[in-house]
């Protein structure tokens, strides 16, 4: 009896929707391998070189200063300016006031010059005389308009302090050679220390006459 014939086993055909899956997984695989290949050829994984000023930034902040120092010298430059704008004092500003008013041209270290004239006259009697003073006075300042603002504003309570400042004075006081020149002090520290409380600045520098008239 003939042997039976074994019936040959088909393989069955791979599904089409594999090939497309195992297709697009490569093509993912190529586009990200390229990707990162171009990133790292074009050095966007490598740390940037800083700047010179970010270097110097990076330096102040490695020593905990506030501000960078390039060899120390920036650190004793700084010191040398704060020392000299310590110095400078009448020629900058008084603590807790404005600026002083330069003058316009830049070849001049001067300031620059206010006046304003008080409009009312001050009439007082002298100490222990039947005499009166009369004086109308302008005062200077190099310092900017709230000078003048804060004389009007407080234009009353500084008539007050003239005034006391004047009627302090007897005959004899006025035959001293410095008369004049001790009361404008007088009154120039009086107008100040009255600005000074309501103000906190003065900013009146001198006190001249206009008018002086003792009858």
């Amino acid at each position: 009896m003939a042997d039976a014939e074994t019936p040959e086993v088909q393989e069955k055909p791979k599904s089409p929707i594999v090939k497309i899956i195992l297709v697009a997984v490569a093509l993912v695989v190529l586009v990200a391998g390229t990707m990162v290949g171009t990133l790292f050829i074009t050095g966007f994984f490598s740390k940037p070189v800083p700047t010179a000023d970010q270097a110097i930034e990076e330096g102040a902040t490695e020593d905990g200063q506030g501000e960078p120092k390039a060899d120390g010298q920036a650190a004793g430059a700084h010191g040398e300016k704060k020392a000299e704008g310590d110095k400078k004092g009448e020629a900058g500003k008084d603590a807790g006031g404005p600026p002083k008013l330069n003058k316009k041209s830049p070849d001049s270290p001067r300031f620059e010059y206010s006046y304003s004239q008080l409009e009312r006259e001050f009439l007082v009697n002298l100490m222990g005389s039947r005499k009166v003073m009369s004086v109308q006075i302008a005062v200077m300042t190099r310092y900017d308009d709230r000078v003048v603002e804060n004389i009007k504003k407080h234009e009353f309570a500084l008539r007050s302090v003239v005034m006391d400042a004047m009627r302090m004075n007897t005959e004899a006081d006025l035959a001293k050679p410095d008369f004049r020149k001790e009361l404008a002090i007088k009154i120039r520290d009086s107008m100040n220390t009255l600005l000074e409380k309501y103000e906190d600045f003065g900013g009146i520098e001198e006190i001249y006459f206009t008018s002086f008239i003792v009858q």
